[in-house]
């Protein structure tokens, strides 16, 4: 993370989900993205990212893939959603923000949910920032805890 203001954004909803959550933050290694790359090339560097996030994957996870052709939900729905998988005894569920070019096929064909949360496209980095928030605010939601609308 380069901006501070993101870095410290993280810091402090991650801060914030201690109570309601154990998270880990597990980073697959970004490749380097030549200036003026071919689709054959952008096809190979998604392959090598899919590798090092597949590794990363937990075996028995419910893996959400971030993705903007995904499912839409309200900030409601996907408190829903979380506590149904752990009322299912899904206790693991991994969530997966895609590099520069998104995620490869690999990914989103391991992926049990392609959840977006806009049609529009945010920066990694920021997206993990809006993400947690959003975690943040279904566990607050599934507590019936008050959170500002």
């Amino acid at each position: 993370m380069r901006e501070r203001f993101i870095r410290d954004g993280i810091a402090e909803y991650l801060k914030r989900l201690k109570p309601y959550a154990r998270l880990e933050i597990r980073e697959a290694p970004e490749e380097k993205i030549p200036e003026h790359v071919t689709p054959g090339e952008e096809k190979k560097i998604l392959g090598r990212e899919a590798e090092g996030i597949l590794r990363l994957l937990p075996g028995q996870a419910y893996v959400i893939a971030l993705d903007r052709a995904g499912e839409m939900l309200s900030s409601e729905e996907l408190a829903e959603k979380l506590a149904a998988l752990a009322l299912g005894g899904k206790n693991e569920v991994a969530l997966v923000i895609g590099g520069t070019l998104g995620l490869a096929p690999a990914i989103l064909q391991r992926a049990d949910l392609r959840l977006s949360f806009s049609r529009l496209t945010f920066p990694h980095q920021l997206m993990r920032l809006i993400l947690l928030e959003q975690l943040y605010r279904a566990y607050k939601i599934m507590r019936g805890e008050q959170y500002h609308r």
